[in-house]
């Protein structure tokens, strides 16, 4: 989107990592600045003891969102998980939000919910089964779907699926989970396969 000349806006509402590609801006200018090279822009306050992004602040944001064509605000990370359960304060997602994307990885698929979910106690209540139970394209579209998993607090917002590092899975896998995806009610152009790097 910035290279076709779109203003484009990344946050967080949680924490990020500081990207060290120079898209950080720090105040308006900065973003103004990038923007004008065609280049996307992350804003965020930084956190010296953790080297992260938290929320940026709210006067910023506020000077920046109505100029912007496109925000991107990550509201739930899963620590390099490639799923999770939400907790009882997660996501935070944003008042002005209109679009929610879950991003599960396809390496899940075949681990203990103990070593591929963040909060793996609470998926396993939500699935009604043990942390040590293998995940399966059944438990994975179930946390995908269930409004208590990646669909918490959505509501009206469009809601997206990208299953993400496709090119683990034989086509055989990744046909059977969007076709659970789809009978569970998932409209079939909202989900989107990818690969690593894409």
């Amino acid at each position: 989107w910035a290279a076709c000349g779109r203003n484009v806006l990344l946050l967080t509402s949680t924490h990020i990592l500081q990207p060290e590609d120079g898209s950080f801006a720090a105040d308006a200018a900065a973003v103004h600045n990038l923007w004008q090279q065609r280049r996307y822009v992350v804003i965020g306050t930084p956190e010296l003891s953790t080297g992260k992004l938290t929320e940026p602040p709210q006067g910023l944001y506020n000077e920046l969102q109505p100029q912007a064509d496109v925000i991107l605000c990550e509201a739930d990370g899963s620590r390099h998980l490639p799923c999770k359960a939400p907790a009882e304060h997660e996501p935070v997602l944003l008042p002005d939000c209109d679009m929610v994307l879950a991003v599960a990885g396809m390496d899940a698929l075949g681990r203990p919910l103990a070593q591929a979910c963040q909060r793996p106690q609470l998926a396993a209540e939500l699935l009604d089964c043990s942390a040590e139970k293998i995940i399966d394209a059944q438990m994975l579209a179930s946390l995908l779907l269930s409004e208590q998993g990646a669909r918490k607090n959505v509501g009206t917002r469009n809601y997206y699926i990208v299953l993400n590092k496709c090119d683990l899975l034989k086509a055989a896998q990744q046909e059977e989970i969007r076709r659970l995806l789809v009978g569970a009610g998932m409209d079939e152009h909202r989900i989107w396969l990818r690969e690593r790097g894409e």
